[in-house]
């Protein structure tokens, strides 16, 4: 059974830094590219960065280019997104995704399935 966990999400202060985790159990981890999307109070659901199931290469929206990185580490079964300078526009639930195809990423969170739950991030003085 696919399941994926989150972690490090909180209240962080506008400029400030956070990372958040994404453990990956039931499936072979190095063989799916890994997603992070988002989704704000009163928007919809907001593809943000993806990452190739070996890490070697990644994307991400224009809306958080420059401030969020994406990174895995395939031994850990764990993926990351290290965000900063903090917006209050960043304020959003966090998931956390599979690739539907192996180890391609793609520009859109439709490519992605096995959505997590959810971490909250606040971006607040």
């Amino acid at each position: 059974q696919v399941q994926l966990v989150e972690s490090g999400g909180g209240l962080a202060q506008p400029g400030g830094s956070l990372r958040l985790a994404c453990v990956g159990s039931g499936f072979t981890f190095s063989g799916y590219a890994m997603s992070w999307a988002r989704q704000a109070p009163g928007n919809g659901f907001e593809w943000v960065s993806g990452i190739y199931g070996d890490g070697g290469d990644t994307l991400y929206a224009d809306s958080v280019r420059g401030r969020f990185t994406i990174s895995r580490d395939n031994a850990k079964n764990t993926m990351y997104l290290e965000i900063t300078g903090l917006k209050p526009g960043d304020t959003a639930v966090y998931y956390c995704g599979r690739g539907r195809y192996g180890k391609h990423a793609y520009l859109s969170d439709i490519e992605y399935e096995c959505w997590s739950q959810g971490t909250q991030v606040t971006v607040a003085s």
